[in-house]
């Protein structure tokens, strides 16, 4: 057998070869953008020529929201994956982020950033933070510039999303006293976030630990301490102090029957006992399993996690 040819990953989801090829068996079907009656909400695409790189713009009808002298606020989301599947194309993605704008009020920028393994991270963290100052500039879309208030911003994401929300809000106050990025973040939710670790902890079951450092070193191969690297572990000996997040309130959502509970579950611990001075809250989706609510929006915990989502964004 050709060795680069070896199968070094293999995933329901994904497969991922020595050579740096994957497989994607879900998440490649995409819509066009344009305008959805069912929620009056319009989208568009906004492509990066230099990188590749484009955001999906999605505006809901203005009427509700605002008058002349008032604009709405921005979500930034990142899409799930596990780094290597997916888009802001993706119909669930479509669906999911026209209900939420329209619910909220919000201007939702999705960002379609660059995949694993071809892109091995952090290009994915890097095409994420490029989107947010893409965002805060408001020098990049008329509509940001016309309807975006950008100085409330918001951060989201679900699965591999989640996990970028960590680390750009990381990476946002890392970036010095130079960039005003940070004071920018308002809010922060993570759906079902992607973190991991070496050791299991409460409640993880060694074969999630052994998976998620596979995953890790296929997506990472940069990374020196496998899964306890800080991007992938934010509670790892050694990680930036969960005390720098640079936002007031974080929602942390999760589902009993997910995988990556017992993550989800410290991260939150973590925060609240870290001396960050703002304010977490917490969300169980009962008898669910991961990422549920984009395949069953429908379903009564579906329902109930959007609904809380509409009230963790309001600021109408």
């Amino acid at each position: 057998m050709d060795p680069s040819s070896e199968v070094i990953l293999d995933t329901p989801f994904f497969r991922i070869y020595s050579d740096r090829r994957a497989d994607r068996l879900i998440g490649n079907s995409t819509v066009p953008p344009g305008f959805d009656a069912a929620t009056g909400v319009t989208s568009k695409d906004v492509i990066d020529g230099d990188a590749g790189v484009y955001v999906r713009l999605h505006l809901p009808d203005m009427a509700p929201w605002s008058d002349d002298s008032q604009k709405l606020p921005v979500l930034v989301y990142f899409h799930g994956g596990g780094f290597v599947t997916g888009s802001a194309a993706s119909p669930m993605y479509h669906v999911f982020l026209n209900s939420l704008a329209a619910r909220t009020g919000l201007l939702v920028v999705s960002v379609n950033y660059r995949l694993a393994p071809e892109h091995p991270l952090p290009a994915g963290y890097e095409d994420s933070f490029r989107a947010l100052k893409w965002v805060v500039s408001g020098s990049g879309d008329p509509w940001l510039s016309q309807h975006g208030d950008l100085g409330r911003v918001f951060l989201a994401g679900d699965s591999a999303g989640g996990n970028i929300v960590h680390n750009v809000a990381m990476m946002a106050r890392l970036e010095g006293e130079g960039s005003d990025v940070a004071s920018r973040i308002e809010r922060a939710a993570l759906l079902h976030a992607a973190f991991g670790g070496r050791e299991p902890i409460g409640g993880e079951t060694p074969e999630v630990v052994a998976l998620t450092e596979k995953l890790w070193r296929a997506v990472c191969p940069e990374a020196t301490n496998g899964a306890d690297d800080p991007r992938m572990n934010p509670l790892a000996t050694g990680a930036p102090s969960l005390r720098n997040l640079p936002c007031k309130r974080v929602l942390v959502c999760a589902a009993e029957a997910d995988f990556l509970r017992p993550r989800c579950r410290a991260y939150y611990e973590a925060l609240a006992a870290s001396g960050w001075g703002g304010a977490v809250e917490w969300l169980e989706s009962k008898g669910e399993e991961h990422t549920f609510f984009l395949g069953k929006p429908g379903c009564g915990e579906a329902v109930a996690l959007m609904d809380r989502l509409v009230a963790f964004f309001s600021v109408h």
